[in-house]
């Protein structure tokens, strides 16, 4: 049996990758320090022998015994409520914790994979991104904390396969949603149904216009799943490239959880993003891959956990 080693395993991508690989018959050894994630994202899986979870930060040497196939780094705050919140740690985990999680790759002979993120493109000039665009990111805003880390782990990443040989792979990923978000994460679609599943007023930052393509998680996860498995090195896009507008994606959860919320305005936030919508061709061509789950049908089922959670 196959084993992979999965560092922010108990977050909300990689509690959803837990499963995932458990399914397809690869032991899963979830690696998380739990300063965002969260114990009950993998509490269902402590009966399963093929599933080992241990509490460590990745910033410090990792030790895994026996033969490991694959090493997953997901390890990393992901909302811009934790990365502001933890600007060192965000800068830690993406450069000392993608170095660790590589040299165990390197010492396993494990083929590596890092979640990388569309916010390397920064606030984009061009719509849709493709990966072949370097991007238009402020290094120094507040923002950079998170951006650059992933923008350096690519970079480390790549060192390593050409100047190590480790089998490489980097995912950009999209917004995503699905069960298991934090409700208190400050991403959108968190952060509109705890204000309208309350009555209380919705906020939208700027006036709305800014746009974003949600994906759901389910999609999201098969995607990488079909990228570890590939030949492919270089970054590849993974989202749903099916575009809203902020302001319209508050309107729709409102109207799906039939609240009585209206919607406020406050400023929009320093190096925010105006567009983002992933041009997934070469996930297409590479991998056989697009989304297939379309965004009512995912925020029903989201909108649902949410209500048991709340």
């Amino acid at each position: 049996m196959k084993k992979a080693v999965i560092t922010g395993g108990a977050g909300f991508l990689g509690s959803h990758l837990c499963d995932k690989l458990l399914k397809n018959d690869i032991a899963v050894v979830c690696i998380d320090n739990l300063l965002t994630g969260d114990i009950s994202n993998i509490e269902h899986l402590f009966g399963n022998e093929n599933f080992t979870f241990i509490k460590h930060d990745v910033t410090n040497f990792i030790h895994v015994p026996g033969e490991v196939d694959y090493v997953l780094h997901f390890a990393s705050p992901a909302s811009p409520i934790d990365y502001l919140k933890l600007p060192i740690q965000t800068l830690k985990v993406g450069s000392l914790g993608t170095h660790k999680a590589l040299g165990l790759a390197k010492e396993k002979g494990a083929t590596f994979l890092i979640a990388s993120t569309s916010e390397v493109y920064g606030d984009p000039d061009i719509n849709p991104q493709n990966e072949e665009y370097w991007g238009n990111v402020n290094p120094i805003g507040p923002r950079g904390v998170y951006d650059e880390a992933k923008r350096f782990g690519e970079a480390i990443t790549m060192a390593y396969h050409r100047y190590h040989g480790v089998d490489t792979r980097i995912v950009r990923i999209f917004n995503t949603y699905g069960p298991r978000m934090r409700l208190n994460d400050g991403r959108a679609l968190p952060a509109f149904v705890s204000q309208a599943l309350k009555g209380e007023d919705v906020t939208v930052f700027g006036d709305g216009s800014q746009t974003r393509s949600f994906c759901y998680v389910d999609d999201l996860v098969e995607g990488i799943y079909r990228l570890l498995l590939s030949d492919e090195h270089e970054p590849v896009n993974i989202g749903n490239p099916d575009e809203i507008s902020i302001l319209q994606f508050a309107e729709e959860v409102i109207e799906l959880l039939n609240s009585p919320s209206k919607i406020v305005r406050k400023p929009l936030p320093i190096d925010d993003p105006k567009v983002r919508r992933p041009d997934i061709s070469k996930a297409k061509r590479v991998l056989n891959w697009e989304p297939k789950v379309n965004r009512r049908e995912g925020l029903i089922k989201t909108l649902d956990y949410f209500k048991k959670k709340i």
